[in-house]
């Protein structure tokens, strides 16, 4: 192979202009080393299959941009104490500003240089010395299910984008955009069938690695998601998703002998910290790890999970409740996190509520509502006028590890009564959700009349940095080999698609295969493992996405889900479910726009390549 070959393939796809004079060079290599020497041994080939996972190891999962990319501008959250700043274009689809391409440039570059890896292994795969032709398969295959994933996301993110299949031979400057369908039907479904023909059964415990049960839930998952794309087919789609998602369901039921499928008992037990690392409820799983505690030597990542940072009120509000980014001080010994960004909506709150007035046990599963002291601190004038609180409280002393600082109550939660009586007058913080919600306009409450502190002049509503905290990415299990440099992992693991998902894709596609025969049933059986009440009545597919809010809030799936349903075709379904995020909203930001660094090295500045609307 030509140095330049070498350099176009690992590279992945233009990841950046610095490759453009390199990878023109046809040279001679003194070294000897090329990508067929690299591959020509099982060790060798087997370093380039980890190295297409690198790309959503450390770009997708487990960082602010993706979760931006797949959780925020949807009717779930919004930027914390829903404040117009710098970063609320991460929220409210740019805020009606011209929109900066650095949060999508790392997914685009990332996710090209994801599939130019997985490329160049499956072009090489003839060369290691396997003993059995399955045995080479499985390791193609996991190429294969890795291409369909970075090409999946690419598409959902970006709409047609450019389909590569082999390690280019030169550098493209004016490239054509695939249509969507194309890349579903020549790329991502034959490579997850092949995945799913050759991927192992595994076991619970190797789930970071693609088994045959990852393959059959994207998919289910992708046949579904490919709907919004063919008019003329949908009902083949329809019938394949659901076809995927039964071979799952009912492995699960009988008690996963085939495909190791699994469901825990308890909606709770999802995101236990015992059941962390080797999750059997996960279809396919991401783990960080550094420092060494007997399960292998550190790896030095920088802040590698960050997902629990993302979704932390600001309670250091009251002093009584520290703030610090110190992993050591709030992740290991408080069980904290630092102050994130995503804040939730009326909406998602609302979706807890049941039709009997009680909360769905997912929302105090889910989110954490409550605070004790991180220190011990006593009641000032200027916090107590802030927060609407008697002058008979100014003083009082809430002691580290031991007092209740800091409470938020639904109306639904059975001591609201008691706890909003003693709001003024109550030791801790105690923050009403009627403080800070609307459930007439559906918004959050930007100010606020004080009823006590009538000295403290500022309408500013300082309760609305004080919500209900998402904790699924929560783990007390860190292992901080740095802290000062905040380096951190060890049995900290995230899910990329997990067996719930599964049911709640069988019952959609149901719904429109077979009018929703079994769709209730689907539903119900997630429900029911959650402790909920059942569904009864129709389903419609506004009941099916408001269960995958209460199931998978958070878990990178909303944008996907409002894409494929039809929610982003106006902004009527937002005006009616965030009226502060409707303004904002064009249909043509159901696509992201192309990352500004590739777009400019492209012929005539690549104006033609951009998404509409940008």
């Amino acid at each position: 192979m030509k140095l330049k070959t070498i350099c176009a393939a690992a590279g992945g796809f233009l990841a950046g202009c610095l490759l453009v004079a390199s990878c023109s060079l046809d040279e001679y290599n003194p070294g000897g080393f090329t990508m067929e020497t690299q591959a020509s041994t099982i060790e060798g080939y087997e370093t380039l299959i980890n190295q297409c996972y690198f790309a959503v190891e450390r770009t997708f999962y487990g960082n602010m941009d993706w979760m931006s990319l797949t959780e925020s501008d949807t009717d779930l959250w919004t930027y914390k104490a829903n404040k117009n700043t710098s970063s609320t274009q991460l929220f409210w689809y740019f805020a009606g500003a011209a929109p900066n391409t650095t949060y999508t440039n790392a997914t685009w570059n990332s996710s090209y240089d994801g599939v130019g890896s997985c490329n160049l292994a499956i072009s090489l795969a003839s060369l290691p010395p396997y003993a059995t032709p399955e045995e080479r398969n499985a390791k193609v295959a996991e190429a294969r299910f890795m291409r369909a994933i970075y090409y999946f996301n690419l598409v959902e993110q970006f709409g047609g984008v450019t389909k590569i299949l082999t390690p280019p031979e030169a550098i493209d400057f004016h490239p054509t955009r695939t249509d969507p369908l194309e890349i579903y039907q020549e790329v991502i479904f034959p490579d997850l069938e092949f995945a799913f023909q050759w991927l192992p059964v595994g076991t619970y415990e190797t789930t970071t690695r693609p088994t045959k049960k990852s393959a059959l839930g994207f998919l289910a998952k992708t046949y579904l998601q490919a709907t919004e794309y063919d008019a003329a087919d949908k009902a083949t789609y329809y019938a394949n998703a659901l076809r995927y998602a039964k071979l799952l369901i009912d492995d699960c039921q009988a008690g996963g002998g085939t495909y190791n499928a699994y469901m825990y008992p308890h909606f709770a037990d999802v995101f236990a910290d015992a059941n962390n690392w080797g999750n059997k409820e996960a279809l396919w799983q991401t783990r960080w790890y550094a420092g060494s505690d007997g399960h292998g030597s550190s790896n030095g990542n920088y802040r590698t999970n960050r997902n629990d940072e993302l979704f932390y009120c600001d309670y250091s509000q009251i002093g009584a409740l520290k703030n610090t980014a110190s992993y050591q001080e709030y992740r290991i010994l408080r069980g904290g996190n630092p102050v994130g960004t995503f804040m939730p909506t009326q909406h998602l709150l609302s979706l807890f509520v049941q039709p009997d007035g009680t909360l769905d046990p997912r929302y105090h599963a889910s989110f954490q509502t409550q605070w004790t002291a991180n220190q011990t601190w006593s009641w000032d004038k200027t916090t107590a006028d802030k927060f609407d609180k008697d002058p008979s409280v100014i003083g009082t002393q809430l002691t580290k590890d031991a007092d209740l600082a800091l409470k938020f109550v639904m109306p639904q939660d059975a001591d609201y009564a008691q706890e909003v009586a003693a709001s003024h007058t109550s030791p801790y913080l105690l923050v009403d959700y009627k403080n800070i919600y609307n459930d007439e306009k559906k918004n959050i409450r930007m100010s606020y009349t004080y009823q006590v502190a009538t000295s403290y002049e500022a309408s500013e509503n300082f309760f609305n940095n004080l919500y209900p905290s998402l904790i699924k990415h929560n783990s007390g299990n860190y292992y901080v080999a740095n802290a000062s440099k905040y380096r951190n992992g060890n049995l900290n693991g995230t899910f990329m698609m997990r067996m719930s998902e599964v049911y709640l894709i069988a019952a959609e596609a149901d719904l429109y295969a077979n009018g929703g025969a079994k769709a209730l049933t689907y539903i119900n059986q997630v429900r029911s493992r959650a402790g909920a009440s059942p569904m009864t009545g129709e389903v419609t597919i506004r009941s099916i996405l408001d269960e995958r809010g209460r199931e998978l809030c958070g878990e990178y799936c909303r944008f996907y889900d409002l894409k494929r349903t039809g929610m982003l075709k106006d902004n009527s379904y937002l005006q009616a479910t965030a009226p502060d995020l409707a303004p904002y909203f064009k249909p043509e930001y159901a696509l992201r726009p192309i990352s500004t660094t590739y777009t400019a090295v492209l012929e005539g500045g690549g104006a033609y390549y951009q998404n509409p609307g940008y």
